[in-house]
């Protein structure tokens, strides 16, 4: 005997290819319940807040003030690359150490916010609709399993690029705005920083988000997803961070091939989710 709980879901027959109208509607609609999750947003704005506004306003007005001696950058240069301590050494004694935190040592920071967005976001994506109880409506909508899951990923990404875009945006005001008494030029962006910018950054939102969805998808609730997807997405965070500072170190030919490769991977962790996503399964997991 069929039950209601039991029923398949009967989904009405939608055309071919892309289903944008109602693509776009589910994304505005889950825009619309993001701005309303004060457990979403306030996380998604506060940490981006702090390391790409707050920190950088600090330890830029600390390394202003002691960049005000002579030599002071040299302790710190002692501890990095050749290439990277060449190109301070290469700027009056009076630049070295704001160029030195401000332009590469925090910078890095800003790896952390496009992982991070992705991951609060993408972990309400599915998980989030079954503790609100709007799950059965979503997964009656007429729209294939696969407009279906773009309409999540899209959810997530397009807050993720513009938190990302936006914090680097203010970490470049800040920066230049504590160090223009005593920098000639502008220390952010530079041309390679660009690069991180528009290219490996997104790429690193669509890995977390790669991961993230399938997670939400599987997970009862959205604790339950971010404790699933944490374990993953907390090493990926301490690797982009690690690794976005030897970045800055490389020719720009460098860092769009390794964009490309995070681009790769990130396009995989997809294909295969989407592959693999279901109404039944999600149905299963409630």
């Amino acid at each position: 005997m069929i039950t209601p709980s039991t029923a398949p879901h009967v989904v009405p027959a939608v055309r071919r290819g892309r289903d944008w109208p109602v693509i776009w509607a589910i994304v505005d609609r889950d825009l619309r319940a993001i701005r309303r999750s004060k457990a979403v947003v306030l996380p998604m704005m506060l940490v981006p807040t702090l390391l790409m506004v707050v920190l950088p306003l600090v330890i830029g007005f600390a390394a202003a003030r002691a960049g005000s001696q002579n030599n002071a950058a040299l302790g710190f240069l002692n501890a990095v690359p050749n290439v990277l301590a060449a190109e301070i050494l290469a700027h009056p004694p009076q630049e070295q150490l704001l160029r030195l935190v401000l332009g590469y040592l925090l910078a890095p920071l800003f790896m952390i916010v496009p992982l991070m967005v992705s991951a609060v976001i993408a972990a309400d994506a599915f998980a989030g609709e079954k503790e609100r109880r709007t799950m059965e409506m979503l997964l009656h909508l007429p729209i294939t399993d696969r407009d279906l899951f773009l309409a999540k990923l899209l959810t997530s990404y397009i807050p993720a690029l513009g938190v990302t875009w936006g914090g680097f945006a203010a970490f470049t005001v800040v920066a230049n705005a504590v160090s223009w008494q005593h920098v000639d030029g502008l220390i952010v962006p530079n041309q390679l920083w660009l690069v991180m910018v528009l290219w490996v950054a997104p790429a690193v939102a669509m890995v977390g988000l790669g991961v993230m969805v399938r997670v939400s998808a599987r997970a009862r609730t959205s604790q339950e997803a971010n404790q699933l997807g944490g374990a993953v997405i907390l090493p990926l965070i301490f690797l982009a961070v690690g690794q976005s500072t030897g970045l800055l170190l490389v020719d720009i030919e460098v860092s769009i091939g390794v964009g490309g490769l995070l681009w790769l991977i990130a396009l995989l962790l997809v294909w295969r989710g989407a592959s693999r996503f279901t109404r039944d399964r999600i149905a299963a997991s409630t």
